[in-house]
């Protein structure tokens, strides 16, 4: 009997949907009994927690689907999950993308960053396999593959959302837009640049740093030098910790930072 899937297996399911309405894994002859899902997320380096909430995420879903004997066309099937880490970096994604699709997934859940899903993309696309991400740079699904799925509003709704709010809820005239360099961060940083401009708001302060950087004891003294009232940034959780801790070095805390997904 065919499992209802609700909101803890929605991971899971989804990614096999666009087989089963497809007709790939229709018909009982048809359908393998074990289904591999990939999991391509960074698990090393300084975004490795994120990736392994989406492994673990993914984890339970496959975890309770096969507990729950998951059927598809009324055959039982058992997923399996291979997770693989991309580092957050492009050319390891397009390698672990190709190792994925050499042991065989039937859909990939990844990757986590704009970048790297983008250049993943058409290898899972040259051989029909589903890629489900969250990655929000509009050229992602503007590559046009049939296979690409994203979850998330693309960066374009959020920046102008972003822009939007930092204008009308803060009372500010001054301030200043940072991104980490990577194509999600500055092209989120950059729409939301526009945004406020439109408002007639005043970014005084543009930077862009590497998604490495730590080191703010400069940057802290241009946006009190500057007199900035609220920075709109792309960085990092682990970032913007390093930055609040350069500003209290300057006494400036008197500042409001707002940030999309990353903080």
């Amino acid at each position: 009997m065919t499992q209802p899937l609700n909101r803890r297996h929605f991971s899971a399911g989804l990614a096999l949907a666009p087989f089963a309405a497809g007709g790939l894994l229709t018909g009982c002859s048809n359908v393998p009994d074990t289904l591999k899902i990939g999991v391509a997320q960074p698990l090393s380096g300084p975004l490795a927690a994120l990736g392994q909430d989406l492994l673990n995420g993914v984890n339970l879903a496959v975890g309770e689907l096969n507990k729950g004997n998951y059927s598809i066309d009324g055959k039982r099937v058992t997923l399996e999950v291979v997770a693989v880490d991309d580092k957050a970096d492009a050319v390891t994604g397009k390698a672990v993308a190709q190792q994925l699709v050499d042991a065989g997934v039937v859909a990939v859940i990844g990757h986590l960053n704009s970048g790297v899903s983008i250049e993943a993309a058409p290898i899972y696309g040259a051989k029909d396999i589903p890629q489900i991400a969250i990655s929000t740079n509009p050229r992602f699904t503007q590559l046009g593959l049939a296979t690409t799925f994203r979850m998330v509003a693309n960066d374009g709704l959020q920046a102008r959302a972003i822009g939007s709010f930092a204008a009308s809820q803060f009372g500010a005239s001054r301030y200043a837009a940072l991104d980490d360099g990577t194509p999600y961060g500055k092209g989120l940083t950059d729409g939301a640049t526009e945004q406020l401009k439109a408002e007639k708001k005043q970014v005084v302060l543009r930077e862009s740093f590497d998604d490495k950087t730590v080191a703010f004891d400069d940057l802290a003294a241009k946006l009190k030098e500057a007199g900035i009232e609220v920075v709109v940034s792309t960085l990092n959780d682990y970032q913007v910790i390093a930055l609040i801790d350069a500003l209290k070095k300057v006494n400036y805390t008197r500042v409001r930072l707002l940030g999309g997904d990353t903080v």
